[in-house]
């Protein structure tokens, strides 16, 4: 039954080959924008056209409102004005601990720097196969293009991180120099781990090799130049952003440490945290969020 759904696949896909010189040219992009995403007509994954969608209405985020990160918020703004400087940058590759900054660090840069030329492009990773297709359009361009891929991860039996590595470091075609890829994910290597794999490892004169499965994992995130590593706030760093992101909502007692609003904004702030199970940016964000809209009713 599923090799004849196949076949039956292949071949829709092959008349829709058939079909496409004939189709209306796609709409044509809106340089005007600062942001687009890439998305395909046609059913997914066929190879049909795809078409740089603009975003009407970016995150306004502001890098200094990212709190608890300042290391690896300043190298990848060094790397990204080394970059807009025409300069040495590299791919960047952001992983760890949900929730802690780190798509937030790549809409940010967006806000700051859109007015010295910055454009951010996101790619879900279905449609990284079309890496080349969105080169071609941006490769002559004036302005310096991120393509974002949020939440980027891979299963075992998935290929197509093999177009990935290709637009980071495995192609004769040299990548444009207008061109960066900055990837944010949970995993460190991108692809699932497993202990067996550990099994594989050799000591050959007393350094450690490790296996073929392990290898071809790392070989993916090493292509990235530039690793930033994010781990779980402590309760000091939480409760920070949280007094951030209440003195930026305007929250009563949110700048007035030891009083006895603050207290209580503080002790609910750790409750919200320990219902979540995860003490982040993220929360903090939702909690300041909530706890100052609860004040703005209370006071109507």
């Amino acid at each position: 039954m599923a090799t004849n759904l196949d076949q039956f696949l292949s071949r829709v896909d092959a008349l829709l080959d058939r079909v496409e010189p004939w189709l209306p040219e796609p709409t044509a992009t809106d340089w005007d924008a600062i942001a687009w995403r890439w998305r395909k007509d046609g059913p997914q994954g066929h190879r049909g056209r795809g078409r740089l969608e603009p975003i009407r209405r970016p995150h306004r985020l502001r890098l200094e409102d990212l709190r608890g990160i300042d290391r690896q918020r300043a190298e990848i703004d060094r790397n990204t004005r080394q970059f807009l400087a025409g300069d040495g940058a590299n791919n960047v590759l952001l992983s760890g601990s949900r929730g802690t900054g780190k798509s937030s660090l790549i809409k940010a840069l967006l806000n700051r720097y859109q007015a010295q030329g910055l454009r951010l492009i996101e790619v879900d990773k279905d449609e990284l196969i079309d890496l080349p297709r969105i080169i071609e359009q941006i490769e002559d361009r004036p302005e310096r293009f991120i393509l974002y891929c949020d939440d980027l991860s891979f299963e075992a039996s998935e290929s197509s991180y093999k177009a990935l590595k290709a637009a980071l470091d495995g192609s004769l075609s040299a990548p444009p120099e207008n061109l960066l890829i900055y990837a944010t994910s949970n995993r460190r290597h991108l692809l699932p781990e497993y202990q067996r794999e550990n099994q594989e490892a050799r000591m050959i004169d007393a350094e450690i090799h490790q296996g073929e499965g392990v290898e071809e994992k790392i070989s993916l995130s090493d292509r990235f130049g530039l690793w930033l590593s994010f781990h779980p706030f402590s309760q000091a760093q939480y409760l920070e952003v949280v007094r951030h992101w209440l003195g930026q909502l305007g929250a009563d007692g949110a700048e007035h440490q030891g009083t006895a609003l603050a207290a209580a904004a503080e002790s609910a702030a750790l409750q919200w945290a320990l219902r979540r199970g995860s003490r982040s940016g993220r929360t903090a964000w939702q909690f300041a969020r909530d706890w100052a809209g609860r004040q703005r009713l209370s006071h109507r």
